[in-house]
């Protein structure tokens, strides 16, 4: 067995590489017969064990060797595992190639899922068939006046055996006078026909009867033959024979011509007349089986016509020998060859084939050149109806002759390697967000008029990475909450957006670490890790935080690091009329002031200024003052910016010595709050009394808050100083009790009766703060207000109305009432006490029994 082993490397993938094998076998072997070894003939790496194999595109069997393409799989196979290669039964070279010179088989092998072998098997003939006749015996009429070197064609002989086993020459014997001589001529195809030539004159009254012998031989070692037996027979012939315009012809005509289509016309002519003279067409005798299948002739015009399907794909070039033959005695035919040649029409498609196509979901994060599939693209036609012009549908990569059409979405592109076999590879980053799956089309088309196109479609599906962050909405979130919220109120939310997949796309919230002041942030609020919602931990002051910003960060799940961003949140506290006025100016005992007025004062004297306190901002703290009752005779009026009363009649005295004014201190917030004071205005002669402020026209502008503030100042000190020593003193007397609600008396107190005892009047340094038992488990930081020990003579209880927080930044009016009869204080106890018998409320409360305090800055 002859091996012939031709290689080439072509590199056409990171991991691909084609190789060309070449083999010969003689015909007539058995089945099994090992043609090669194909892994070792290519020198082929060792493939991957079975487990580690890959599918390779979906197709053949399992294993390192899969046959992608066998152009006779009945008769040669690839073992899957070793890659022999072997007959699977006995060739016969004749059956198989009948027509063809060469005798190929061809298989193109996917080796180790890695390399493409190209194998082709040629059948070597060998001398296992004789040459043939038709028939025993040749019967031929020559006329006697045959003129020497006149000719005529003999019925070959035929011989499946090619090549040198083929038909090789023709011998002529018994020819014991000499006068016929053998001529072997050869056809286009290379097929040997012969010719008996007339070597002298004939004359049928010396032998009208020859017996010649014509043998066949072909090349084999040894040589076979066949014989045939020719019997010539002299008569009388005619003068004269057809004679054709031409010798040979030449005609082009289009494959596929439609039947009955006509080739040519021929003409003979015969000078005879008569039956000598008519003329009748046929193929001669040695002509072949196909070209009767493809053609035809008509006997009495000479006119071939189409007859079979004309393919330039089987055979190109065809030949007619045609012979015109006289109906006169003992004719002489005329014999003429017609050519034909024909030309190939686009009548094949591109085929395309997927040798491997990618397994699985391709990563986003696949680098450009990444490759997808292994496509082979081929076209029957030759020429330019066969050259290729190949694509991806919709995108921008080509190969072999440009593109189909203008740039496309899809990010595939093609490239071409060698002997028709692209790659379909990634183009450009690919994006799962902007499209997770691709449906890849391969277009190809060839160059013929009009072209024909081809295509076939695989699908990609994009595998997700966590290539995107959380992406918020806004960049800052600006929320408003009202002051004194409840804590655990909701804000508003945040939200950020991730467009991966499962843990790649979910985000969760968290807030980075700040500080506000010195409180950290996380005091203040907290974010809902699930759905980005914010709460508010605490109750907001407008007046201590009017806005604060903190930074929230979303975060994804994704593997191996996680994606994150942040967003910008600033709360605005919005504030609320919660401060109701305070009236600091002028000083106020039980909400009540009295003011002493020169007679004759005149028209528009000042005679005072009502100054309030606000701590509320905006609308809600600008004041309005006005007078709501006592002035029905218009006597005094009242700036409303200001607070400045001023006189309306000259001559107000007359009318009333002491006017009571109300005037009521108004701000502007929603819900609007309000502070009154009763203001006694007395005219008096002559000057002021001593300590008596005198306020005139000069002093309009003098600032009181100044000795207004050293005062309180002073006052809330003294309490500070009695609350301390109240404080150490009950601690000592009952260590188990931890609030104090004491009332402090330096005398035995009687019981009250009434209120017919004399009233004294109660100055503001007669009273102290204390904690209440109640109250200090509900704030820690409010005070009670009693009497002070100073109050010998007559000595009363207060309890308030309204809290006064120990903690609070601003002014406040806490309103007094007189405690109940019911309260006991034992005698000749200075200390305090935890219990009361009982507790009222006086129903007669008269002015005269409420007094104010105004408590500036803490206590």
């Amino acid at each position: 067995m002859y091996l012939s082993i031709c290689c080439c490397f072509l590199l056409w993938a990171p991991a691909l590489t084609l190789k060309n094998l070449n083999y010969s076998v003689p015909e007539e072997q058995g089945a099994g017969t090992v043609i090669g070894n194909i892994g070792k003939d290519a020198r082929l790496q060792p493939g991957l064990p079975p487990a580690e194999r890959g599918s390779g595109g979906g197709r053949g069997k399992s294993g390192s060797y899969r046959v992608l393409e066998n152009s006779a799989p009945h008769l040669l196979d690839v073992d899957a595992d070793s890659g022999l290669l072997y007959t699977k039964q006995r060739i016969d070279r004749e059956s198989l190639c009948r027509h063809n010179a060469k005798c190929q088989l061809s298989l193109e092998v996917f080796a180790n899922d890695k390399e493409i072998c190209m194998i082709k098997v040629e059948i070597q003939d060998i001398n296992d068939n004789a040459p043939s006749f038709p028939s025993d015996q040749i019967e031929m009429d020559i006329s006697e006046n045959a003129a020497p070197g006149t000719r005529f064609p003999l019925t070959s002989a035929h011989d499946p055996d090619a090549g040198e086993n083929g038909l090789r020459t023709y011998l002529l014997t018994r020819d014991d006078h000499g006068l016929f001589a053998l001529d072997v001529k050869s056809r286009g195809d290379g097929t040997k026909f012969p010719e008996l030539v007339i070597q002298k004159a004939l004359d049928r009254e010396l032998q009208n009867h020859h017996t010649l012998v014509l043998t066949a031989l072909d090349g084999g070692e040894p040589p076979r033959s066949a014989t045939v037996q020719i019997n010539v027979k002299v008569i009388d012939s005619n003068d004269n024979s057809p004679v054709f315009e031409a010798p040979s012809y030449l005609v082009e005509l289009p494959e596929n011509a439609p039947l009955g289509t006509v080739v040519i016309d021929l003409n003979a002519t015969d000078a005879d007349e008569g039956p000598n003279g008519e003329v009748l067409y046929s193929f001669s005798s040695y002509v072949p089986d196909r070209v009767r299948e493809l053609f035809s002739i008509d006997p009495k015009t000479g006119l071939i016509r189409v007859k079979g399907n004309l393919d330039y794909e089987e055979n190109g070039m065809l030949e007619i020998d045609v012979q015109a033959r006289d109906l006169g005695p003992n004719p002489i035919p005329a014999h003429c060859k017609v050519t034909v040649k024909l030309i190939d029409r686009n009548d094949n498609a591109p085929s395309i084939g997927f040798v491997s196509v990618r397994q699985g979901a391709l990563s986003e994060a696949a680098p450009p050149g990444t490759v997808i599939a292994l496509v082979r693209v081929t076209d029957r036609d030759s020429g330019k109806n066969g050259q290729l012009q190949c694509r991806v549908l919709g995108g921008g990569g080509t190969g072999g002759g440009g593109s189909l059409g203008g740039p496309g979405s899809v990010p595939f592109k093609l490239e071409e390697n060698y002997d028709n076999f692209y790659t379909v590879v990634t183009d450009r980053q690919l994006d799962r967000e902007t499209q997770d799956e691709y449906n890849v089309t391969i277009v190809a088309r060839d160059g013929g008029s009009p072209p024909l196109n081809s295509t076939k479609s695989f699908a990609v599906k994009i595998l997700d990475e966590n290539d995107n962050p959380p992406r918020f909405t806004k960049g800052l979130y600006v929320l408003q909450v009202h002051e004194n919220n409840i804590p655990g109120e909701y804000l508003g939310s945040v939200l950020a957006q991730d467009p991966d997949l499962g843990q790649n796309g979910t985000v969760s919230y968290s807030i980075l670490p700040s500080h506000i002041g010195d409180v950290s942030i996380y005091t203040y609020v907290s974010v809902n890790p699930t759905n980005g919602a914010i709460y508010a931990l605490r109750s907001f002051n407008y007046e201590q935080t009017k806005a604060f910003e903190f930074k929230v960060l979303a975060k994804d799940s994704g593997a191996p690091a996680h994606l994150e961003s942040n967003a910008t949140v600033r709360v605005t506290v919005l504030d609320v009329n919660d401060n109701a006025p305070v009236i600091v100016l002028p000083t106020l005992q039980n909400d009540t002031a009295e003011l002493q007025v020169p007679r004759n004062a005149g028209l528009g004297y000042l005679v005072s200024t009502v100054r309030a306190l606000d701590s509320d901002f905006g609308e809600s703290g600008r004041l309005t003052y006005e007078i709501v009752d006592g002035n029905d005779d218009h006597l005094f009026e009242i700036d409303p910016s200001s607070g400045e009363i001023r006189t309306l009649h000259p001559f107000w005295e007359d009318v009333t010595p002491v006017v009571e004014l109300v005037v009521k201190v108004t701000d502007h917030g929603k819900p609007t709050l309000s502070a009154v004071a009763k203001l006694i205005i007395r005219s008096v002669s002559g000057s002021l009394p001593e300590g008596v402020p005198r306020v005139n026209g000069e002093q309009r502008h003098w600032d009181m808050s100044l000795p207004l503030i050293v005062t309180l100042s002073t006052i809330s000190i003294i309490l500070l100083a009695a609350m301390i020593t109240i404080a150490v003193k009950c601690k000592r007397e009952n260590k188990e009790i931890r609030t104090y609600n004491c009332r402090i008396a330096e005398y035995s107190h009687p019981q009250l009766g009434g209120g017919k005892g004399k009233k004294k009047k109660i100055n503001k340094n007669d009273i102290m703060l204390v904690q209440s038992e109640v109250e200090e488990r509900n704030a820690m930081n409010v005070m009670n207000v009693v009497s002070s020990p100073s109050l010998a003579t007559s000595p009363m209880y207060f309890d308030y109305q309204t809290r006064l927080p120990l903690s609070s930044p601003r002014s406040e009016v806490m309103y007094l009432k007189p405690a109940s009869n019911n309260l006991t204080v034992p005698q000749g106890h200075a200390g305090c006490h935890t219990s009361f018998t009982g507790q009222g409320t006086n129903s007669s409360e008269t002015p005269a029994t409420r007094m104010s305090i105004i408590q500036v800055g803490d206590f």
